[in-house]
């Protein structure tokens, strides 16, 4: 026993102030925030002290899900996460399939792609907002105008107001700003195939389309659900893009991290905190599969 814990002690001593972070400010501030979220905390006087408030256990959330409101939040968020996780995953496929073959200017094209991956979702929404003409009152935007010159007419002012399907609007510069990443995510996936696997396969009669449906997709397909868990999480979370974008918070385009602000900036913490539970079971089943998969792999 001695003996195992000098060799153990030096590495834990290392470890104990990361842990001990953690174990504050991650562990500790979820069970703060589920506490808060099952009592009555709905008012600047509760959320001050000045009122106490009472355990309600699971009203909040049942209210929350019985909401129109949140309801439609919950929906936005699929529709977003849908749209988003094809378009990068498509995107960032084709870019790093393009890539793959050696073209003159490589690089330029590689760091055109990753560029937007460096600009922040704020400084980018705030382009994309003009873009998309996300508040009627504003000048005729780009895109606007681009449909009037193609006769698109009437698309303007609608596709983005949309109350069922105004939030794709957004997930086109989600799209925009993280298909560089996927592309990166894929390439390295593409570098790292062996030159002599795809030779042998041509050796043996494979033509491109079963070279890539036989060989080099199976060898891709671990990059690709790495891609999936990745990006997908991120759209489950995102607020930023979204306020940026249709600040403020408009209903056609707000999700459950939109909700979450809002409850917070009218003192509804306990609303506020029930948001917050929710999205984090929702990651959580997105993220706890993928890191049961990888124990399995490693143990194998």
């Amino acid at each position: 026993m001695r003996t195992a814990l000098r060799r153990a002690g030096p590495g834990l001593l290392l470890l104990a102030p990361s842990l001990v972070l953690v174990g504050i400010f991650v562990y500790g501030l979820i069970v703060a925030n589920f506490q808060t979220s099952v009592t009555d905390n709905h008012t600047a006087a509760q959320a001050t002290g000045r009122e106490p408030s009472v355990v309600v256990w699971f009203r909040n959330y049942t209210d929350l899900l019985a909401s129109e409101a949140f309801q439609h939040s919950l929906a936005n968020l699929v529709l977003y996460t849908v749209v988003f996780l094809v378009g990068t995953m498509v995107m960032g496929f084709l870019w790093a399939w393009l890539l793959d073959n050696p073209i003159r200017g490589e690089g330029i094209f590689r760091s055109v792609y990753l560029f937007p991956m460096a600009v922040s979702f704020v400084a980018s929404g705030v382009v994309w907002r003009w873009l998309l003409n996300s508040n009627q009152g504003e000048q005729a935007s780009g895109l606007n105008r681009l449909f009037q010159i193609v006769g698109l007419d009437f698309l303007q002012n609608n596709w983005w107001n949309n109350v069922t399907f105004g939030i794709t609007a957004i997930a086109i510069p989600a799209i925009w700003q993280l298909s560089g990443y996927v592309m990166a995510l894929f390439l390295a996936g593409f570098r790292g195939i062996p030159a002599e696997l795809r030779e042998a396969a041509r050796m043996d009669g494979a033509n491109e389309w079963k070279l890539y449906r036989h060989v080099l997709f199976p060898q891709l397909s671990p990059i690709a659900l790495s891609a999936l868990i990745i990006v997908g999480h991120m759209s489950l979370k995102a607020f930023d893009l979204i306020m940026s974008i249709s600040k403020p918070a408009n209903y056609q385009t707000k999700v459950p991290a939109v909700d979450m602000y809002v409850f917070k900036s009218s003192f509804d913490y306990a609303s506020s905190a029930a948001v917050g539970a929710i999205l984090l079971i929702l990651v959580a089943v997105v993220i706890v599969p993928y890191l049961v998969h990888l124990h399995r792999q490693e143990r194998r």
